[in-house]
């Protein structure tokens, strides 16, 4: 059982933010009131419908002894069996720090791994199966830098997806997605293997990294489609080299003051995710097992055309259902991810 004390600061805590935002505070204090308000407003309902469980739990062992109410009483507790153990871990979840990114705008990085033309066939694949569970989710998609093969695939491709709770339900994207498939363009019928890698990096706000401008070289180039085909006449693609790490963004929108901005955002992205993967790897040496953990060189998922099969290695969950799951039907396996993610959260903070 969670400790009535732990519930009671969080009630007083979240009365004292209600006051102060009522009357008492400062100007330059409201944005960081309203932003704690926000995060502890769904936690106190929890516990406010938790804690109205255990008050009618408790009433009703008191009619146990009203010979007129007991079996009243006793039909009472029998459902609240049910239902206050569901409430306890609803509250338990909603009482794990939150990651600050998890409402974030996503920017995601594919490219092909081994396999030379069915890698890049495969990464074009992958692409396309984000855009489609971003459609489904009413979510944006905007594909901000892509490179492709003459047969269609896909050198690199960056996306940028916003809409609500983005990152929360990418995040577990990240690594190697390993696909096994009769190439087009393989005469012989035979199955191959192949690889392509995804990164998937939560945007990141001009206040969360500052970069100088003596860190960066901005330089600017002709843009180019597939087969190196120029798109347009204007050198309007932009491409930035972070000094201090080699880190090289493009962007190559037809407005070269626009690939400045898209390609900036891209660059605090990647300095934000170097940020939060040195303080991952912190928090990782004290837990072993990590779902998502973020590591790219990681083999997550396995696509076995023949089977119909997808495979995540990571929670060791099988679909038979592989054209749907291409298709952008993403849910189940990211909620079976957000669901171990959880538990292992649970585990560690000891809830």
């Amino acid at each position: 059982m969670i400790p009535r004390d732990t519930l009671n600061q969080i009630r007083e805590r979240f009365q004292f933010l209600e006051a102060k935002m009522a009357g008492g505070a400062a100007p330059h204090e409201i944005a960081e009131l309203a932003r704690e308000y926000a995060e502890l407003k769904p936690v106190v309902a929890e516990i406010e419908g938790y804690a109205s469980m255990l008050d009618a739990r408790a009433q009703a062992e008191a009619m146990l002894a009203d010979p007129e109410m007991k079996a009243l009483a006793e039909e009472e507790i029998e459902a609240l069996k049910v239902s206050i153990p569901e409430a306890e871990h609803r509250l338990r979840l909603a009482l794990l720090p939150k990651d600050a990114a998890d409402a974030r705008p996503a920017i995601i990085e594919i490219r092909p791994g081994t396999g030379g033309d069915e890698a890049a066939l495969f990464a074009g694949d992958l692409l396309r199966m984000y855009q489609r569970y971003a459609e489904a989710k009413g979510w944006k998609f905007t594909v901000i830098d892509l490179s492709e093969t003459e047969l269609g695939g896909v050198k690199e491709a960056v996306a940028n997806v916003s809409g609500e709770g983005v990152f929360a339900r990418l995040k577990f994207e990240s690594g190697v997605h390993r696909v096994q498939r009769v190439p087009e363009t393989e005469s012989g019928g035979r199955i191959h293997t192949s690889a392509a890698t995804v990164a998937v990096l939560p945007e990141a706000e001009e206040v969360d990294i500052d970069i100088p401008a003596t860190d960066i070289r901005i330089d600017t180039m002709r843009a180019s489609g597939a087969g190196g085909q120029h798109v347009n006449t204007t050198d309007s693609a932009v491409r930035i080299t972070h000094i201090p790490t080699g880190i090289v963004v493009t962007s190559s929108e037809k407005s070269q003051h626009q690939n400045r901005a898209i390609a900036m955002a891209h660059l605090r992205a990647k300095l934000y995710d170097m940020e939060r993967q040195r303080a991952d790897d912190e928090r990782a040496a004290a837990r072993k097992s990590q779902v998502g953990s973020g590591d790219r060189s990681e083999r997550i998922r396995t696509y076995n055309f023949p089977q119909g099969r997808m495979t995540d290695h990571r929670i060791g969950l099988t679909l038979y259902r592989l054209g749907e799951v291409m298709a952008g039907d993403l849910d189940e396996t990211i909620d079976a991810l957000t669901a171990e993610d959880q538990a292992a959260r649970l585990a560690e903070q000891g809830l």
